[in-house]
């Protein structure tokens, strides 16, 4: 986080933990209206890999599963790279800017991936860097987001989920949400003018919030405790246009085409309640008391808390463990689960 964001975000109240904003003085009231209302937030706790170069483009297209050559100026997509057995060791979102590409992911993922990915290059004319420092990083959500975003950049706005657009130096993306909501990258003095046009009429929130609207939107971010747990399939990665089954080869394309085409889906992403005071994390583990022991019924992709009560989580459960209303999340207490409805349907998959 550049030190002038930092000491900028401070001023304007926000309670920081290891440049993450934990909250802005009320957590409980920020959960409430992140919910119901127009907020903003840091995405700091977010971080950008950037791929530039002549061949940045192909190389891309070759590793991950979303159909890089529809990602430009006007289009960003969501995403996974997945090992040559079809397991996600990341998701992300690609948007492009100028003559580079840039990966949003967790934070935490970043070196991992980082690292990893550069091995693919060999010749390839493409540089990956950590891009974290690129940009000051802002989300906006809310019933109004539309009209408030529209007025404060003086121009058009995305329209539709994974749309983008530019306004004075902003790269503004559309994502998915109960609420229209946005994802805004800019230089420092770009945002912080429109922090300051936004704040008047919208809530700042703490990273955790933006996280819940990622749940009750039913995208799943990957951390490293669940890297290489699922295939795309599994996080209904297909279902929100993270997965071209018309491109190229990338690593572990047999895999999921042959999951999309040949195979019975036996463990899909559910949105889920659960009656605690504490989330469950990444990668905890469900059961189902009709199944054996060592056959888990699913895995937490992410959880937060929810103002009406509990936590809202994201689960890769057994479709027959879930339909039967069974899974428990593990330990003494084996607290049930409530599957709730998602924002899409099972049956919008991917057309061949």
């Amino acid at each position: 986080m550049k030190p002038e964001w930092k000491a900028f975000l401070l001023d304007a109240g926000a309670e920081m933990d290891n440049d993450r904003v934990s909250h802005y003085g009320n957590p409980e009231r920020e959960r409430s209206v992140a919910v119901t209302g127009d907020v903003i937030c840091d995405l700091s706790h977010l971080g950008l890999i950037s791929a530039h170069g002549e061949e940045a483009s192909a190389f891309l297209q070759g590793q991950f599963t979303c159909d890089v050559g529809e990602v430009g100026p006007g289009r960003s997509l969501p995403g996974a790279w997945c090992t040559a057995k079809g397991r996600m060791i990341c998701t992300f979102r690609l948007f492009n800017r100028g003559d580079a590409f840039y990966l949003r992911l967790p934070r935490e993922q970043v070196e991992a991936v980082l690292k990893r990915l550069s091995l693919y290059v060999l010749r390839a004319k493409v540089t990956l860097e950590d891009a974290g420092g690129a940009f000051i990083p802002l989300g906006l959500s809310g019933p109004h987001a539309e009209t408030l975003l529209r007025d404060a950049v003086g121009g058009d706005i995305p329209a539709e989920a994974n749309a983008c657009t530019r306004h004075d130096g902003i790269t503004i993306i559309r994502v998915p949400g109960r609420h229209p909501r946005f994802e805004l990258y800019g230089d420092l003095e770009s945002m912080q003018r429109l922090w300051q046009a936004l704040n008047v009429h919208c809530a700042p929130v703490g990273a955790a919030q933006w996280a819940l609207m990622d749940i009750l939107a039913g995208i799943p971010n990957l951390y490293p405790a669940t890297a290489e747990a699922f295939v795309p399939q599994m996080t209904n990665l297909h279902l929100l246009d993270g997965v071209s089954f018309k491109k190229g080869c990338y690593p572990g394309q047999e895999v999921v085409a042959r999951m999309q085409y040949l195979g019975k889906l036996k463990r899909r992403m559910y949105l889920i309640h659960l009656p605690v005071e504490t989330p469950p994390r990444p990668g905890d583990i469900l059961v189902d008391p009709a199944q054996p022991s060592d056959q888990p019924a699913g895995t937490i992709v992410d959880a937060q808390l929810h103002p009406d009560g509990g936590a809202a989580a994201l689960a890769v459960m057994q479709v027959v463990s879930a339909e039967a209303g069974e899974p428990r999340l593990e330990g003494p207490e084996g607290t049930p689960t409530r599957v709730e409805a998602l924002p899409y349907a099972f049956d919008l998959a991917a057309a061949p």
